[in-house]
């Protein structure tokens, strides 16, 4: 899994930004302000996602390249190791388009009002 398709998967949702509020490595993608999306642009070997904290257990146990998420709050994020032999791309591109999801149905009325209004 690359870089550009990642980066191009997370920029085609509606609404999203791009930048480095934490450093010069971390990448973040947002929606309404909200992150959905973090990766380091110098390792390139893992992104960390938001997830429903109830899918998360079931993830853990399912996928040994998905952990917790790194420096995140562990309830809500979850970090896919993209170096893994086994990892699943189809899956690794539902579980961004999922995060995007998650971020931007919980933005506010007045948020999402905000784009539908452009």
């Amino acid at each position: 899994m690359t870089f550009d398709l990642i980066r191009k998967t997370a920029l085609s949702f509606p609404h999203v930004t791009e930048g480095f509020p934490f450093d010069q490595s971390t990448l973040v993608f947002k929606v309404g302000g909200k992150m959905f999306l973090l990766i380091d642009i110098d390792s390139q070997d893992a992104i960390t996602l938001k997830s429903k904290p109830d899918q998360i257990p079931e993830l853990l146990e399912s996928y040994d390249w998905i952990s917790r998420g790194f420096h995140m709050n562990k309830n809500h994020w979850i970090t896919l190791r993209l170096d893994s032999l086994k990892l699943d791309i189809t899956l690794v591109l539902k579980l961004i388009t999922d995060s995007y999801s998650n971020v931007y149905q919980g933005l506010t009325k007045k948020a999402i009002n905000a784009f539908e209004n452009r």
